[in-house]
């Protein structure tokens, strides 16, 4: 009874072996392909993080090149209100002044008292 029992046993052990024998030969490919998939997805996740990190960076950069040149341009239009400010009251003074007659002496003369001839 004893020898059948470890025939039995040695049976069901030798069946297992063979089984596992075979799924590993007809999985085998199958996890190697799957292994290699997950390995080309995680260097391609690794690149896409590479350039994202990398894009980030180079539009902080373009933003912060983007409000230096609205600084420097409300500076720019600041002076140059400034540096204006003398033509536009004189322009204005011109334009304020009551001539008669015909238009181009009148202008000329305007013209030539506001420079000084």
């Amino acid at each position: 009874m004893v020898g059948i029992l470890l025939a039995v046993v040695l049976v069901l052990a030798a069946c297992a072996a063979l089984g596992a024998w075979l799924a590993s030969r007809h999985y085998r490919p199958l996890l190697d392909t799957a292994q290699e998939a997950l390995a080309t997805a995680k260097a391609g996740r690794n690149n896409l993080e590479a350039m994202a990190g990398e894009q980030g960076r180079k539009l902080g950069d373009l933003v912060l090149a983007g409000q230096e040149r609205e600084r420097r341009a409300v500076q720019a239009q600041a002076d140059a209100r400034e540096l204006a400010q003398h033509d536009y009251s004189a322009a204005n003074r011109l334009l304020q002044e009551r001539t008669g007659g015909d238009p181009a002496p009148v202008a000329e003369s305007i013209i030539d008292q506001e420079l000084g001839l």
